[in-house]
């Protein structure tokens, strides 16, 4: 499973590799309302094949139109805007008075598709710097945040993870946890010192570590962009690491288990290791959001969907809900 981007650019380098003419679109600016946020890529191939997505299909016809014709950077980066006017607004699919800006490039060897692709695959995050000018790339370590920047001589674009979680604990719900945060474009780090689980949870992409878990969330230091997530149900590792995440700035911090199993944790963490209650108030318990989940897929599912709603600020149902057969999982 690909994140947004990849997905866009893995399609550009397929179609590279295979000869074809490509034009490769980033969202710069948006006003007022925009279908698609700063940072969205689109990928148009010479005969008028599309990948990824701007709009809700106008703005994509009205590019297809213009590679077609040769119209569209086809020898060095360019900025095109839509929806200046209401009628253009219109036009193109936006709510009235929006105004989308995208720079296009054409896709060649000194874009440097290849190796941002693969350094993205293996988790890295990279900044992706282009000459206006010249069309050349310089691919960077990520300096300062996340913002796209766009000046008169270059644009400045941040690839891969943004966001970090911590799982600690291995297995197989750890495995589609992992493998679907990736997909969310989630740096994935799994933590598990068991020998018996050396092998499991694993997925592409994903870091295994063997440390132990408390060690492990102080060396990540967790930030407003970090999620820790612990699936153990052996307080000798779980309650270390919790006790760690929720004294840090981690905008998530989960743990599995019963809601009887999660009043004994929240006793151990205040009695024994000093946590306050606005400290314990953070804490996601049982873990994830009550959907009648069972299964490992459908539980991976409910925990990264609490994780989203928390990370956009989107009030969501009270975890607890009926008791029912995911007792022992998630509820």
């Amino acid at each position: 499973m690909d994140n947004v981007d990849l997905s866009v650019l893995r399609q550009v380098h397929t179609w590279q590799a295979a000869g074809q003419r490509v034009v490769l679109g980033t969202v710069t600016r948006t006003w007022g309302s925009a279908p698609r946020p700063i940072g969205s890529l689109v990928a148009v191939r010479g005969d008028g094949q599309i990948a990824g997505s701007v709009s809700g299909g106008c703005i994509e016809d009205d590019l297809i139109a213009r590679v077609r014709a040769g119209a569209l950077a086809i020898e060095a980066p360019q900025v095109v805007r839509y929806g200046v006017g209401a009628e253009e607004a219109a036009r193109f699919g936006l709510p009235c008075g929006g105004t989308m800006e995208l720079v296009f490039e054409p896709v060649v060897e000194r874009s440097r598709v290849a190796e941002l692709l693969e350094r993205l695959t293996r988790g890295e995050r990279v900044q992706r710097v282009l000459s206006l000018a010249s069309g050349q790339v310089q691919l960077l370590p990520p300096t300062g945040g996340d913002a796209l920047r766009l000046d008169a001589e270059h644009l400045v674009t941040t690839h891969g993870p943004s966001y970090r979680l911590l799982v600690i604990g291995a297995g197989q719900l750890t495995h589609y946890l992992a493998t679907m945060a990736r997909a969310l474009d989630y740096e994935v780090i799994v933590c598990d010192p068991r020998e018996e689980y050396a092998d499991s949870g694993s997925a592409p992409g994903v870091k295994l570590v063997r440390t132990m878990p408390d060690d492990t969330v102080i060396e990540l230091k967790p930030d407003g962009h970090t999620a820790v997530v612990a699936l153990t149900h052996d307080p000798k590792l779980d309650d270390l690491a919790l006790m760690e995440a929720l004294r840090s700035e981690a905008f998530y911090v989960g743990a599995i288990g019963s809601r009887v199993n999660q009043a004994k944790r929240r006793s151990r963490l205040k009695e024994h290791f000093g946590l306050t209650d606005a400290q314990l108030d953070r804490l996601h318990g049982p873990v994830g959001l009550k959907n009648g989940a069972r299964t490992p897929p459908e539980i991976a599912v409910s925990i990264l969907a609490e994780l989203t709603a928390v990370r956009y600020g989107v009030a969501v149902g009270a975890s607890g809900g009926e008791p029912g057969a995911g007792e022992g999982c998630v509820v």
